[in-house]
């Protein structure tokens, strides 16, 4: 193994061979004390989701999820989990190692060599809260490193676990299969999927100015902050169309009014306008575009296009349509769709319709806000059952 190319942001080498029980009262006080380090961090404080990581492993929703997580037969850690985080959402590594560490395993998290702050904060964070008497004896349960797109490396860690988890699309998955696993070990993949909306138009009719501001805040945050990247960002909006057609308007200028804080440079606005251009040229069913300001641009389709996934906006850049049946939508969609976000809705109906029609599509149904409120069970994974295993009695 070139060991000279890993460069170790937290840990090192030496990793336990020793499995702990899901929801150990170890890992779950050393991720509340993690979430109190990040909150009294100025610099953490910069960055929403590195706060809502601290949000998300505080003790009162860890006990919670330990109370929810029903265990039939004792359950511990499968060993070593390699994880494989993405290089367009900073802050998932941190996710992936928790979860590793609530399924009571070891973990190397490889991290992308892109420099970024979140990683950096979480990371010392974490140093800080294993320096502790009461927790040193977690260090050999996390090591985090980063190396380019190194085979041999690839092989040495692949080799060596007994879980792998590879987060960052289709081409990083077909890059790490060609590094084989032991008989015994399992994987998780997280592919490239695309997100949704269906919004109640009528509902956004009645809302007061005040609930349309919120509701565009929300959406924002489920979009602008990742740049639409992430996997759970809706692109796509469908409406359930109101006689007057007026909600939507509503909603659009408020987000525009919103997305005025949206960091626009000059490259991103060329890279959008060339995008909608091309949608405006090369799609038949394209009714016009609306623009509201430099920051979101709204392209209206005469129909809902098969293979939606397709149509993905950037910087503000989105494509909405007045949806059909119920069922009609959800029938056709592939396993490429992953989460639906709904305002107005109600979402246990979504959900049959998916059973109903057999839809390979929809993984998660959630309120707008909500789209990158990552946990414990995503995109059709009980992720700590995947990570741990059954001993039964």
């Amino acid at each position: 193994m070139s060991k000279n190319e890993v460069q170790y942001v937290l840990g090192n080498k030496e990793n336990s061979k020793c499995s702990l029980p899901v929801y150990s009262d170890i890992v779950c006080g050393f991720l509340d004390a993690l979430s109190k380090e990040l909150r009294c961090d100025a610099e953490a404080k910069k960055y929403p989701d590195v706060i809502t990581f601290a949000f998300w492993c505080r003790r009162s929703n860890i006990e919670q999820l330990k109370k929810n997580y029903e265990q039939r037969y004792p359950r511990v850690g499968r060993g070593c989990v390699f994880h494989v985080a993405p290089s367009n959402v900073p802050i998932n590594f941190a996710f992936s190692l928790a979860f590793g560490l609530l399924a009571g395993n070891s973990n190397v998290v490889r991290v992308s060599e892109k420099q970024f702050p979140q990683v950096d904060i979480v990371s010392q964070a974490m140093k800080h809260v294993l320096d502790r008497e009461e927790f040193v004896c977690l260090k050999q349960y996390i090591t985090v490193v980063s190396y380019g797109h190194d085979k041999v490396i690839n092989d040495n860690y692949s080799k060596g676990c007994d879980v792998r988890v590879i987060w960052g699309g289709d081409a990083t998955i077909q890059e790490m299969r060609e590094s084989p696993l032991p008989p015994r070990s399992t994987e998780i993949t997280f592919a490239d999927r695309y997100s949704f909306a269906i919004l109640d138009e009528e509902t956004i009719e009645m809302n007061t100015g005040e609930q349309v501001l919120a509701l565009a805040e929300k959406f924002y945050n489920d979009t602008y902050l990742m740049d639409q990247n992430a996997c759970s960002s809706p692109h796509f909006i469908m409406w359930q169309p109101s006689k007057e057609k007026k909600g939507r308007i509503r909603f659009w200028e408020q987000l525009g009014k919103v997305a005025e804080r949206y960091e626009l440079p000059a490259i991103k606005t060329i890279d959008k306008y060339t995008m909608c251009c091309e949608v405006a040229t090369n799609q038949e069913d394209t009714v016009h575009v609306q623009t509201y300001g430099n920051q979101l641009y709204v392209v209206t389709m005469k129909k809902i296009p098969e293979n939606i996934e397709r149509l993905r906006g950037k910087f503000g850049l989105f494509y909405e349509c007045d949806s059909r049946k119920l069922d009609e939508v959800i029938k056709g969609m592939s396993n490429k769709i992953q989460t639906c976000v709904t305002y107005g809705m109600d979402k246990m109906k979504i959900a049959q319709a998916v059973i109903k029609n057999g839809s390979q599509g929809i993984d998660r149904i959630v309120e707008v806000g909500d789209a990158m409120s990552i946990g414990v069970d995503w995109d059709g994974y009980d992720v700590i059952s995947s990570l741990s295993r059954e001993i039964i009695v």
